[in-house]
Formats: structure tokens, C-alpha cells, sequence
């Protein structure tokens, strides 16, 4: 039978040392319905003086609902958990807080599952052989508004493109987009929103979602999944 989780009373405001580095711990959010893995999880993360964790669910109605009160600035969340799988509980997220970083930890290596991750929008996706190599450059990146993947679903998504690419008979048509076309799609593959973009770049959101149709339609992309992938494919996104 499943039982309601109890938050532990361990998720405290950041420390001095935390914050004599002179900017604000990233706030992290854990989500898995195994209570061994949130705690390796945990342990690995809370060696580091720039990571505040602000919480831990078991489930995906948890996290939402912890995401909307602890406010995380990354939720660190696996795909298979009961009453609410983490992809739609990511997609819940980002619709209420569009700013937050959902970083997937999973065993799911499969093509199905990294493009629906991709596509509810998520930022990362870290399998969990690598996780101790690899959290801590992952939470980082995608915290600063970077993508993260796992080095075996960075070549799964290269490999699947190109392999789509020779299906459909296509050519590389990227140097027909303009200089200002592949600055935006660069910055869009990253994760970042049309209002983002909009304002890092000094033009309006009318302005930078027009290129992003152009761009879209010059490389027969569709959706986000699919500038990511062709922009890993280019080697864009690190």
C-alpha cells in the first residue's frame, strides 16, 4: 500500500559559507520514489557549497506541489514514479514556473522516453550510470539556462537525427540561415524562452519568434526536441 510521504525537517536556509561565495545557493528540489537514491542523491549533492536542497519527493504529485511551495530553481527528477510520472509532473511545473530547470535522473535510455522528456521541456537528461560523474556539471549547466545530456543520450539523439536526416533524403541547410538566425537558434536550442532571447538580445519578442519560424521551416525542425537534437548534431550545444 502506498503511503503519504512525510517531509523530513533538514531543508534549512542557506548557510553562511553557502552564501559567502557572494551569490545565493542553487535551490534543489529531489524527486524519486526510491528513498535510497533521493539519499545518495542527497549526500553527493550536499558536498558542495554552491547547492541548497530544499526538498525531496517521492512522487510526481509531490514535487509538484513542493515545487510551487519551496520554490527550486532545479528539480532533479526521475520519469517512473507513481500517482504522477515525472514527465507530466515537469510539464505541470513548467507551466506554473516557467523559470525552473527540470533535469531528468533516470535508467531510461530509450529514444521514446529522452524525445518526451525533450518535449515537455525538459533542460537535462542525466542517465543514472553516470550521475556520479556527471550531477554536478549537469545541475550547474542547466541551472545557467544550459542543456545537459548524458554522453550515451547525446550520441542516441546525434545518431537518430542523422538517421532521420538519410530517411527523408535531406541536406544540411544550416549555413542558409543568417548570422542573426544562428545566434537565436543557438540560444533557443539552449533552452531559452522567446522573451529571453528577446532580451538578451535587445529585440522584441515579435522580432525573435519571426526568426524562429524562419529557422524552423530553413531546417525542417518542428519542435524544440528537434533543435536540439540538430543542434548536438552540429556540435552547437556542448
Amino acid at each position: 500500500m502506498y503511503c503519504k510521504y512525510s517531509m523530513p525537517d533538514r531543508f534549512k536556509e542557506p548557510s553562511s559559507e553557502q552564501l559567502a561565495g557572494g551569490r545565493p545557493p542553487i535551490r534543489l528540489l529531489i524527486a524519486d520514489d526510491h528513498g535510497l537514491v533521493r539519499q545518495g542523491l542527497r549526500l553527493q549533492l550536499e558536498q558542495y557549497n554552491d547547492f541548497q536542497i530544499v526538498g525531496e519527493a517521492p512522487d510526481g504529485r509531490e514535487a509538484v506541489r513542493l515545487a510551487k511551495d519551496r520554490k527550486p530553481d532545479v528539480v532533479l527528477m526521475d520519469i517512473g514514479m507513481p500517482l504522477l510520472n515525472g514527465i507530466d509532473a515537469g510539464r505541470q511545473i513548467l507551466a506554473r514556473q516557467p523559470g525552473v530547470a527540470i533535469l531528468f535522473i533516470t535508467g531510461r535510455s530509450d529514444e521514446e522516453s529522452i524525445l518526451r522528456a525533450l518535449a515537455a521541456g525538459a533542460r537535462g537528461y542525466l542517465l543514472k550510470e553516470s550521475a556520479q560523474l556527471d550531477l554536478h556539471r549537469a545541475v550547474e549547466a542547466v541551472a545557467q539556462g544550459h542543456s545537459f545530456f548524458s554522453p550515451a543520450v547525446a550520441r542516441r539523439l546525434a545518431d537518430e537525427f542523422v538517421a532521420d536526416l538519410q530517411r527523408r533524403g535531406l541536406v544540411d541547410s544550416y549555413e542558409l540561415l543568417t548570422g542573426r538566425e544562428k545566434e537565436i537558434f543557438q540560444l533557443l536550442a539552449e533552452g531559452h524562452s522567446n522573451k529571453a532571447v528577446a532580451e538578451m538580445l535587445n529585440l522584441s519578442q515579435h522580432t525573435v519568434e519571426t526568426h524562429r519560424t524562419r529557422v524552423q521551416q530553413k531546417l525542417d525542425l518542428h519542435n524544440a526536441a528537434d533543435m536540439v537534437r540538430y543542434a548536438m548534431k552540429k556540435k552547437i550545444l556542448l
